[in-house]
C-alpha cells in the first residue's frame, strides 16, 4: 500500500499536468501560472460575491461581474508573463534551459504569492475601507508599527490565517512548478523560436484586452454605481499595482513653485470679491460654503451641460477664429454668451474637473485620474443627486477612457451611457459620431423628463477629435480634404445645432438649462510662453427662460458652477470657490490656466506666471493678437502670493481630501 504524503501528492499532480499539457513545451510552467493565477482569481471573486452578495445583485451585473473578472485577471496575469516570456527563446539552449525553468519556477511562484497574498488581505481592507485595496493600501505601508498594531489587535487571526496560507501555498506553488518543469515537453529548438513571437503577441493582445483604439484599464471595469462592486470585478493585485503607478505621477503637486504659509491659502482665496459674502461653514472643510440663488424659482431647473471636443475659440468667427461654427453663432443670440471664458488647461479631463467639479487647476494631473478623488471628491452630480436629481454621463465613445467611468461612477453620476449603449449610423475611431451621441442623448432627455424626476445630464461629443471622422453628405466642407480639424467642427458644430433644434421642440426645453461649452482648444501651439490665445473658449448659457446676454468679462471654466446652480434657482452648499456670474457679470474677472509647468493667473492687469525653481514673471497679454510680452517689471508680491494660494489650494485640498461634502 502506497503511503500518502503531502510532498508526494504534490509531486503526482506535477507530473500529470506535465504530461496533460506536454504540447505547451518549454511554455508549460508560463501555462502552469496562467491557470493557477485564473483560479485562485475567481474563487477569490466568487467568495466575495457570496460575501457581499446584496450589494452585488443590486446592482444587476452579476454574470458580469465574473465574465468581465475573467477579463481583467487575463491582464495582470499578462502582465505577469512579460519578463520570463522575454528570456523563453534562452530555454533553446541546452546549457541554459534548467537556468530558465529554475528562474520561471521561481518568478512564478512569487507571482502567484503576491496574488495568493492580497486577495487574503482583500476582505479586512472591505471592512475598513469598503472597497478593494488601493491607493490607501500603499499609503499605509509606510506606517509598518500602526498597521501592524491594528492588524495584530483587530483582525489578529485573520491576519495569522492570511500569512500562514499565504507561506503554505507560496511552498507548494514551488515545488509544484519545479517538479512539472523538470517534466516538460523539450521543442527543438526551431520550434520553439518560431512560435515564440507568435506567443508573445498572444499576451500582448491578453493584456491590450481590447481592439478599441484605447486599451483597457481599471476604469473600464467601473460598470455600476457602487464602487465596491466596481472593485469586485477587478482584482486587489491590479488594484494596487495601478495605484502604484498613479502615486509615481503624482509626484509633481503645487509645490514646485515654491514654498507658500498653509495658513495664508485659505485666507487668500476667500478674499476674492465674490466669496467674501459667503459664510464658510467647516475648518475642516474649507471652501465649504452656502451660496442662494440668484433666481428664486419654484422648481429647479433641469440642467444639460453640452462638453464639446475642442472646439475652442480658434474655430468661432465672432471670437476671432475660423468661421466654421455657424449653427454656435446662430444659438448665441438665445442665451448667455461668453466673450472672454477660459479653459483650465490643454486636456479633456481637465476640463472635465473645472466645469463639472468646479475644480482648479494643478501641476500634477487631472483629479479625474488621481486615485483619492475617486470617491466622494465633489461634482455638481453629487450635489445635485443629493437634492433629488436622476445624474447621467452620456459619451459616443469608450466611457473608460481617461479613467472617465470611475470618476463619474464614484462621484455622483448615477449612470454612465456610452458607445456600448448605442446603434451608430456611423462610427469613427473614437466612436459613435455626434449625431448618433445626440440622438441618444435626446432618447435620454425624453426618458428622464417622463421619470417626473429633475435630471443632470452631461454629454461629452467625441468627432472633433483626430483623425476627424465623420459621415460623408452632412456639410459643405470648409476644405477640399474631408478629414481636418476645420471640417470636423463644422460638423460637429451642424450635429450640434440638430440637437439643439430638437431640444427646443420638447416639453422639456422650458424647464432646462443648457451649457454648451467647449473642454479646451485643439492642439496648443504657439511661441508663448503660455499660450494663452489658446486657452480661449466658446461658452454659452441658454433654455429656460435665459434672454440674450453678452458676459464680456473674464471668466473661466471653474466659474461655470456656481453660475448655473445659481440661474437653475439651487440652494446649495459646495466647495467650489469659481465666481456666481449671475449675481455678477460686469466686475473685472480672471482665468486660471495650467500650461505644462507653468501657471498662469490671467486678468485685466496682465498675467502672473509661475514657474518651477524660477521668479514668477509679470506679463501684458494683448487678447486681440494673442501676444504674452513680458517687460522689465515683475509682479508685485500681492500678485504673486494670490496666484500661488490658487495653485496650491486644489493640491491641499485633494491631498486632504478636502474638496467633498459633509457627510
Amino acid at each position: 500500500m502506497t503511503r500518502f504524503t503531502i510532498s508526494g501528492a504534490i509531486d503526482t499532480y506535477a507530473k500529470w499536468f506535465a504530461q496533460r499539457f506536454s504540447w505547451t513545451g518549454q511554455y508549460l510552467p508560463l501555462f502552469h501560472l496562467l491557470l493557477a493565477g485564473l483560479v485562485v482569481l475567481s474563487a477569490s471573486r466568487l467568495g466575495l460575491v457570496i460575501w457581499q452578495w446584496d450589494r452585488v445583485s443590486a446592482a444587476a451585473i452579476v454574470v458580469s461581474t465574473f465574465v468581465q473578472g475573467i477579463r481583467a485577471d487575463l491582464i495582470l496575469l499578462g502582465y505577469l508573463l512579460v519578463i520570463p516570456l522575454a528570456f523563453a527563446p534562452l530555454s533553446a539552449v541546452r546549457r541554459l534551459e534548467k537556468w530558465w525553468h529554475l528562474g520561471v519556477a521561481w518568478w512564478a511562484s512569487f507571482a502567484l504569492i503576491f496574488i495568493v497574498f492580497m486577495e487574503l488581505a482583500t476582505p479586512q481592507f472591505i471592512m475598513q475601507f469598503d472597497v478593494r485595496p488601493n491607493r490607501l493600501f500603499i499609503e499605509y505601508l509606510s506606517y509598518p508599527a500602526e498597521v501592524f498594531a491594528t492588524l495584530w489587535n483587530g483582525f489578529r487571526l485573520a491576519t495569522l490565517l492570511s500569512l500562514f496560507g499565504t507561506v503554505v501555498l507560496g511552498l507548494t506553488f514551488h515545488r509544484v512548478f519545479v517538479v512539472s518543469s523538470a517534466y516538460a515537453t523539450r521543442w527543438p529548438a526551431k520550434r520553439l523560436l518560431l512560435s515564440w513571437p507568435l506567443v508573445v503577441l498572444l499576451v500582448a493582445f491578453q493584456i491590450r484586452s481590447t481592439m478599441a483604439h484605447r486599451p483597457a484599464n481599471p476604469a473600464m471595469f467601473a460598470l455600476s454605481g457602487d464602487a465596491l462592486v466596481n472593485s469586485l470585478i477587478i482584482n486587489s493585485p491590479w488594484s494596487v499595482l495601478d495605484a502604484v503607478y498613479s502615486l509615481r505621477k503624482e509626484a509633481n503637486s503645487s509645490e514646485i513653485y515654491g514654498k507658500f504659509p498653509h495658513d495664508q491659502v485659505f485666507a487668500q482665496v476667500k478674499a476674492a470679491p465674490w466669496l467674501k459674502s459667503y459664510q464658510f461653514l467647516s475648518s475642516e472643510l474649507p471652501t465649504l460654503h452656502r451660496q442662494t440663488p440668484a433666481r428664486q424659482r419654484t422648481r429647479p431647473l433641469n440642467l444639460v451641460i453640452v462638453l464639446e471636443e475642442s472646439m475652442g475659440a480658434t474655430f468661432v468667427e465672432s471670437l476671432g477664429g475660423v468661421p466654421v461654427t455657424p449653427e454656435l453663432e446662430k444659438l448665441k443670440q438665445d442665451g448667455w454668451w461668453f466673450e472672454n471664458l477660459y479653459a483650465t488647461g490643454t486636456r479633456s479631463v481637465r476640463g472635465i474637473e473645472a466645469v463639472i467639479a468646479g475644480y482648479p487647476p494643478t501641476p500634477a494631473r487631472s483629479v479625474v485620474k488621481l486615485s483619492l478623488a475617486q470617491q466622494n471628491f465633489y461634482t455638481l452630480a453629487l450635489g445635485l443627486g443629493k437634492q433629488g436629481y436622476h445624474t447621467e454621463f452620456v459619451y459616443g465613445g469608450e466611457a473608460h477612457f481617461d479613467n472617465m467611468r470611475s470618476f463619474f461612477t464614484g462621484n455622483g453620476f448615477q449612470k454612465v451611457v456610452d458607445r456600448r449603449d448605442m446603434r451608430p449610423r456611423f462610427e469613427g475611431s473614437w466612436g459613435a459620431s455626434d449625431e448618433d451621441l445626440f440622438d441618444k442623448s435626446l432618447e435620454r432627455l425624453q426618458h428622464l423628463h417622463t421619470e417626473g424626476k429633475p435630471f443632470f445630464s452631461v454629454i461629452f461629443t467625441s468627432s472633433n477629435h483626430e483623425p476627424f471622422e465623420f459621415p460623408d453628405g452632412k456639410i459643405t466642407l470648409h476644405e477640399p480634404n474631408k478629414q481636418t480639424v476645420n471640417n470636423a467642427v463644422k460638423y460637429a458644430d451642424y450635429a450640434l445645432g440638430k440637437f439643439i433644434q430638437a431640444a427646443k421642440k420638447q416639453a422639456y426645453w422650458n424647464d432646462t438649462l443648457f451649457l454648451i461649452v467647449a473642454d479646451h482648444d485643439n492642439r496648443v501651439y504657439g511661441d508663448s510662453l503660455v499660450p494663452i490665445k489658446k486657452f480661449h473658449i466658446p461658452g454659452l448659457i441658454l433654455g429656460a427662460d435665459m434672454k440674450q446676454q453678452r458676459i464680456t468679462t473674464i471668466a473661466s471654466q471653474i466659474d461655470l458652477g456656481p453660475t448655473l446652480l445659481s440661474l437653475m434657482g439651487v440652494t446649495s452648499e459646495h466647495p467650489m470657490i469659481g465666481r456666481d456670474l449671475a449675481s455678477d457679470s460686469s466686475s473685472p474677472g480672471r482665468a486660471l490656466l495650467q500650461f505644462d509647468n507653468y501657471f498662469a493667473w490671467v486678468d485685466d492687469g496682465g498675467a502672473v506666471i509661475l514657474r518651477p525653481g524660477q521668479p514668477a514673471l509679470l506679463g501684458e497679454y494683448d487678447a486681440g493678437n494673442g501676444n504674452l510680452r513680458f517687460g522689465a517689471a515683475a509682479p508685485t508680491s500681492t500678485q504673486v502670493d494670490r496666484a500661488m494660494a490658487h495653485v496650491i489650494l486644489p493640491s491641499l485640498l485633494y491631498r486632504e481630501q478636502r474638496y467633498r461634502l459633509p457627510p
